[in-house]
């Protein structure tokens, strides 16, 4: 079977929606080299592959290697290893995001500028008390635990006096005031249709700290705008991300993508695959003696599963 054979077949079942605006779609698979990749990385990888070459598109490889503490060579190498054994192909050069801190710190100015950034010293302990002290009052709230604004409202001179005093601080978007900039807005996912962005389920996050100068945030909208990715493809769990993006991009003036949404893979206690779980990794597989064509076969389910679906495989 030819490789495109192979990837009509990988992007058949519910969770495959037919692309049908014609367009030929830029889309990217984006890691971060913080462990080795594994079965749900690949699904991923696969997924944003098959999607553009479908389309007659291109298909782009960005590492995010913001965090120094975790993000290691080894790993990053390994990445690309992987992705040549699976036979994934992407087009042009590799993007870090180590490389592009200036374009994110231009951003940060942009925002600064408009207003819509505060400086929060709060600790994640702090937060956390907070939050839970809000759960716990009797009219508190009962949905996401999102923060609670507890810098939003310091007045100017404070700012200024403890930035001065250098204590460590976080850039938070103040998500009302940029709403309030930018008016109502919505994005499309190509399962879910048009969304609006609901203001109250945002929160004022963190675009910047002193040790990672970008969140993913911001970093993820700066760079699928100079990369040209027309469609953002990656897993159900980042959904929630979709409106923060969206928001950024009509302050930054950036253009707006579509977004796609698939599958997560989980393992066999229904739990989604991930590196702090101990998610069994392509090494491993490899190791094992499994090829690209055993892996493949591993991840059919999950495309035609609804949501997830727990892969039978042996540690």
């Amino acid at each position: 079977m030819t490789a495109r054979g192979e990837s009509e077949r990988g992007l058949r079942g519910p969770d495959f929606v037919p692309l049908l605006d014609g367009a030929a779609h830029v889309t990217r698979f984006a890691p971060s080299p913080t462990g080795y990749l594994h079965l749900g990385h690949a699904y991923a990888a696969r997924f944003a592959h098959d999607a553009a070459r479908l389309t007659g598109g291109r298909f782009l490889l960005r590492l995010e290697d913001l965090d120094p503490q975790r993000c290691r060579p080894e790993f990053a190498a390994a990445i690309l290893d992987d992705l040549r054994w699976l036979g994934l192909r992407f087009d042009g050069p590799v993007i870090r995001q180590s490389q592009r801190l200036p374009l994110y710190r231009q951003a940060l100015d942009r925002l600064r500028a408009a207003g819509v950034l505060y400086p929060c010293f709060c600790t994640r302990k702090q937060i956390r008390q907070e939050i839970e002290e809000a759960a716990a009052a009797p009219h508190g709230p009962s949905g996401d635990r999102l923060y609670p604004g507890t810098c939003r409202g310091l007045a100017e001179a404070e700012r200024a006096r403890r930035m001065a005093r250098g204590e460590p601080f976080a850039w938070r978007l103040d998500v009302a005031r940029a709403l309030a900039l930018t008016g109502p807005l919505a994005w499309y996912d190509v399962r879910a249709g048009w969304v609006e962005v609901d203001p109250g389920a945002l929160g004022d996050v963190v675009l910047a700290r002193k040790d990672v100068p970008a969140s993913y945030h911001l970093a993820v909208v700066v760079d699928d705008a100079a990369q040209g990715v027309t469609l953002v493809t990656r897993g159900e769990d980042l959904f929630h991300a979709t409106p923060v993006h969206r928001l950024l991009q009509a302050l930054l003036g950036l253009p707006v993508p579509r977004w796609y949404h698939h599958n997560l893979i989980a393992d066999r206690d229904g739990r989604r695959m991930a590196k702090r779980t101990g998610a069994l990794t392509l090494r491993h597989l490899r190791a094992r003696g499994l090829g690209p064509a055993a892996i493949w076969r591993l991840l059919e389910p999950a495309a035609e599963s609804g949501r997830t679906h727990p892969l039978a495989v042996a540690p």
